[in-house]
């Protein structure tokens, strides 16, 4: 049951709920501006969602898994995989970024950087270790070529 109750999806409900209880109850009266703050947290949280679906497109393509304490059956280098090794991540942080800045939580920007420090630790490392002792050069090759963030 921990098994599952450790996803990115939780940790990110865990971090959007924290930045909305401070966004409600201490806004402590600081704001980061008008329009362009909505409009740029929209942008980020659409970039976000679409980087989640084009990485779950090549999951479902290439016929793997994508739950992140499993070993994938393939090494996906194809679609957004060619762009960053880890997609799905890096969408969960533009999605938190984006409605921090919708919501107008101003104290809970550092929650992005600590997010994803915590995401690279308990799920990017442990799943490259697994990946690296599966695939070995070709994923030490995938290394090499594409970075692990953007």
């Amino acid at each position: 049951m921990l098994k599952w109750i450790d996803m990115p999806p939780v940790w990110l409900a865990g971090f959007l709920a924290l930045a909305w209880v401070q966004a409600t109850r201490f806004p402590l009266g600081l704001r980061l501006g008008g329009g362009w703050v909505d409009f740029a947290g929209g942008l980020l949280v659409g970039a976000g969602l679409l980087l989640i679906a084009l990485a779950a497109m090549e999951f479902r393509r290439q016929r793997t898994t994508i739950v992140p304490h499993q070993t994938p059956a393939r090494l996906i280098q194809s679609g957004i995989f060619k762009r960053t090794r880890n997609p799905i991540y890096l969408g969960d942080a533009l999605i938190l970024a984006g409605l921090i800045l919708r919501w107008d939580a101003v104290l809970s920007l550092p929650l992005v950087p600590i997010f994803v420090w915590v995401i690279e630790r308990r799920f990017v490392i442990p799943e490259e270790n697994r990946m690296r002792r599966v695939f070995r050069a070709d994923f030490a090759r995938y290394c090499e070529k594409t970075r692990r963030w953007v």
